[in-house]
């Protein structure tokens, strides 16, 4: 099986270095980048499976990177196939502790997970893993599975223990979002803009109102999430796996 390819960007040479020795020893095929403007050359020309950027850095940032990694990846997939499968690309963005708005970005252009530095070299290796295990699946089945948990997308029926419990409608749209986006964190923002089409009087407090109510209503214990985890300062992550169908 040929290893995943992935590409390192950073202008700290010492972490840069560090990441590619630890990824070459995990057996993942690795490129390596010091900034913004190395790393969209590196993206046309090698094809990575999985980028890995930090956000500061000289002549073109992280963010500039993550919006031309999206359009590099959907002209990849061609202009009919972009807008209905998933992208072939994922995006582990290198984030400081502390900087929220930064992340909320980086989510918003397309990143699809962070890891905060400092960071351990086993949570970076994890988030990796289950990146790369994603970027295959070109879309949501229509019945998600998940420990304790069903949901029926088509039948818009949702099962906790294999008993019904029944939802909003808007509760029902963002189960539906996160579960469909398992294990990313979803940003406020995202939400808004998927529930509520982004009505501009939709405010956080009201996604979280929502979301109460929902884990209230699937949660065994809403004071400890099994499923929706709370990003703070960013917005909610679903954090079952799915069971995969035999």
């Amino acid at each position: 099986m040929t290893p995943a390819r992935v590409l390192v960007v950073d202008d700290d040479e010492a972490i840069r270095t560090a990441l590619a020795r630890e990824l070459s020893v995990a057996g993942y095929d690795v490129i390596t980048a010091r900034d913004g403007e190395e790393g969209r050359r590196a993206l046309e020309r090698d094809h990575p499976d999985l980028l890995l950027t930090d956000l500061a850095m000289p002549k073109v940032d992280g963010f500039a990177l993550i919006r031309s990694a999206r359009e590099i990846d959907g002209l990849r997939r061609g202009p009919k196939l972009a807008p209905t499968l998933a992208p072939t690309l994922a995006i582990l963005v290198l984030s400081v502790r502390g900087d929220e708005e930064d992340k909320i970005r980086a989510l918003d252009l397309g990143a699809d997970d962070f890891v905060t530095k400092p960071f351990s070299l086993k949570e970076l290796l994890a988030r990796v893993r289950a990146q790369l295990r994603r970027r295959s699946v070109a879309s949501a089945p229509e019945v998600l599975r998940f420990p304790g948990l069903t949901l029926d997308r088509t039948r818009r029926v949702v099962e906790v223990e294999g008993k019904p419990v029944h939802l909003t409608p808007t509760e029902l749209s963002i189960l539906d979002l996160l579960a469909s986006r398992a294990g990313k964190p979803v940003t406020i923002r995202q939400i808004i803009g998927a529930v509520w089409q982004g009505a501009p009087a939709t405010s956080s407090d009201t996604v979280r109102v929502h979301v109460g109510s929902l884990r209230r209503k699937i949660e065994p214990d809403p004071a400890n999430p099994r499923y929706l985890a709370t990003e703070p300062w960013v917005g909610y992550r679903f954090l079952a796996e799915p069971i995969d169908d035999e």
